[in-house]
């Protein structure tokens, strides 16, 4: 297998956590390039359901699993984790797992201020998750974050956060009015930690970069989805991080050459966790039915997603955007009893017809789907592993998919485990 890259082409929660699962078997390194602890990655293993949020996917499958400069870790959840992960008896030793000595740490004040904002905003909330990813982006932006390789200094580490907490103390207390964050209890609880985290911390622009030398091959496993990206999603309805292909080299520290492939996962109907536009989103008896059916739940919130049908115009906005070599369609069981399944083609809007994606929130939330209606094939697709044992109807749907996408299928996904996928193409 090529070095490959793995993207949601949605709005998150298409399924990346099986399909990495599955590819890491086929490769050497597993790298987690953006996002935090807002993801969550969904495997069935043996039929038991595992979920990570910050560890690479590729863990279950043993491989060796890196944190990248790009993801922002909050480290007393990377522990629980990492304890979660060997109470099931899986290896995430040092050896397994290393953390970028660049990566940005979400510390407590990042939580409090996300939390407090959030609850400020009222009836305009945007729906984070309130675990600091936001904010803990915006030092790092604003050049005050708090690394990784900050930690290997006490001196140096207590230091820093004395002066950035001077200002978020004075920021929660007069101007969202709550309580303030003790700097000795802060730095107690790092001391606790610290011991245990040093073994994990690395150079892994450094370590990947001697692997590609080596022949060793990647796997880049990103979090969320296309359409949350911030600079190319439905902003200010976005996750903090550029969620496209592109950034898995700049947040692995890799050299862009180094991606091979890079493939898009796509649900087979679309769906959205949280507020934000969402064109083609259901509100009758089949919304809830494909709610139903796929149980969709969010992996770390658990909120309810909202459904609806495929939407090519953000399908075709993200394969644009991540140069996709390669589509994988997952969950496409779940459509298994419905009578008929429709596709959007474009969007009507004041009297036209468009087919990109528009950057303005006010005028997606007044674009209407144009939808084409395809009969479903009324038939179990669960579990098969065959591409030519799926219905006619099923392959007609998928056919019609890559005619509008102009890319290839590469795999099939007709249910949680590993076994209920289909290899359409030879990509091992």
């Amino acid at each position: 297998m090529a070095n490959t890259v793995v993207v949601g082409t949605q709005w998150g929660d298409e399924g990346k956590g099986k399909i990495v699962d599955l590819l890491s078997e086929h490769a050497d390194y597993v790298v987690r390039f953006q996002g935090g602890n807002n993801a969550g990655h969904t495997m069935v293993v043996n039929g038991k359901e595992i979920i990570s949020h910050l560890i690479p996917s590729g863990i279950i499958q043993q491989k060796k699993c890196f944190i990248g400069n790009g993801v922002v870790v909050d480290p007393f959840v990377l522990l629980d984790e990492i304890d979660y992960l060997i109470s099931n008896n899986i290896d995430v030793s040092p050896d397994m797992l290393k953390v970028s000595n660049r990566a940005h740490i979400i510390m407590p004040y990042h939580q409090e201020i996300d939390k407090a904002r959030e609850e400020k905003k009222g009836k305009n909330k945007i729906g984070t998750t309130g675990r600091g990813i936001g904010p803990c982006y915006e030092d790092k932006a604003t050049r005050r974050g708090i690394r990784f390789c900050d930690i290997l200094d006490l001196d140096h580490f207590k230091e820093k956060v004395s002066t950035i907490l001077e200002e978020k103390n004075f920021y929660l207390k007069h101007y969202f009015k709550t309580d303030t964050i003790d700097l000795d209890l802060v730095i107690d609880q790092f001391l606790k930690i610290r011991d245990r985290l040093l073994p994990y911390i690395a150079d892994v622009s450094v370590a990947l970069y001697e692997g590609i030398t080596e022949n060793k091959t990647i796997l880049f496993e990103g979090a969320q989805g296309t359409h949350l990206d911030l600079e190319h999603g439905t902003y200010p309805f976005v996750t903090s991080s550029s969620t496209v292909s592109g950034n898995a080299a700049n947040g692995s520290g890799v050299g862009p050459a180094n991606l091979d492939e890079i493939f898009g996962i796509v649900k087979a109907y679309t769906t959205r966790v949280g507020a934000g536009p969402f064109p083609t989103e259901l509100f009758d008896e089949i919304g809830d039915k494909i709610q139903k059916t796929g149980s969709e739940f969010g992996a770390t919130t658990g909120r309810k997603r909202r459904c609806g049908w495929l939407d090519m115009v953000v399908l075709r906005n993200a394969v644009r955007l991540n140069s996709l070599t390669g589509l994988v369609i997952t969950k496409l069981d779940v459509l298994d009893d419905l009578d008929e399944i429709k596709i959007c083609t474009g969007y009507e809007y004041d009297e036209k017809t468009i087919h990109d994606f528009p950057p303005e929130i006010k005028i997606l939330e007044q674009c209407t789907p144009v939808y084409e209606t395809h009969p479903g094939w009324k038939q179990s697709t669960s579990g098969m592993t065959e591409y030519k044992d799926l219905p006619e109807n099923a392959k007609k749907y998928l056919d019609r998919v890559v005619e509008l996408a102009k890319v290839s299928i590469k795999i099939v996904s007709v249910g949680p485990g590993r076994e209920a996928t289909i290899i359409k193409e030879n990509i091992f």
